[in-house]
């Protein structure tokens, strides 16, 4: 396993430019890829990107697993997203409250207001293209992932900071709420490659 340090809100890797991948062959790319999904899955994550392990390329991982409170039919595969955009976001948006592994010393949740659906455009670890669309949690995860890429944290959306919460009570007072549950139900899971 390779299991790498989080890096924090603040740490100036969080606001670098991020490198496109050329090399797809590349053994570092690999390498990356696998500390990605070590380190999202010892921390509890169900996604990161790489600016987060120190980093600065456009690759992020994402894999909402089944747990005692995340049935199977809410859960999603390991997904390699290299170079992405999103090319389509939906009109309709929800609020979904995020968390995020370069705040996990400071343990914050806070409201975002996203849109419901996005597509994004992207290659998988070997180089080929694809679209994926999805909504819910799943749909949530890519569109903060994307943000690290573009060097945004979550906190840069929280509809109103008096809000914040520590982990304790968001998940004593939001966490369970019908609304917060149905925002995050996955409905969408549209995947197609490109070449």
């Amino acid at each position: 396993m390779a299991i790498r340090e989080t890096i924090q809100i603040g740490h100036p890797a969080l606001k670098r430019l991020n490198q496109e991948i050329v090399d797809f062959s590349a053994p570092e790319l690999a390498q990356l890829i696998l500390d990605l999904q070590d380190t999202m899955r010892a921390t509890g994550l169900i996604g990161i990107a790489s600016p987060q392990i120190g980093e600065n390329f456009r690759v992020f991982v994402t894999e909402p697993r089944e747990t005692d409170t995340r049935p199977a039919d809410q859960a999603d595969e390991f997904r390699v997203y290299v170079n992405p955009g999103i090319v389509f976001k939906s009109e309709e948006k929800v609020v979904i409250w995020e968390g995020c592994g370069s705040v996990l010393n400071a343990k914050l949740f806070g409201p975002v207001e996203r849109p419901k659906v996005v597509e994004v455009e992207a290659r998988d670890a070997k180089g080929g293209k694809f679209r994926f669309k999805a909504d819910g949690i799943l749909g949530r995860v890519i569109q903060h992932e994307q943000d690290h890429l573009d060097r945004s944290e979550f906190t840069e959306h929280v509809l109103d900071y008096r809000d914040l919460k520590v982990v304790e009570f968001y998940i004593k007072d939001e966490k369970n709420k019908p609304e917060h549950l149905e925002a995050q139900r996955i409905t969408i899971k549209e995947f197609r490659k490109v070449e």
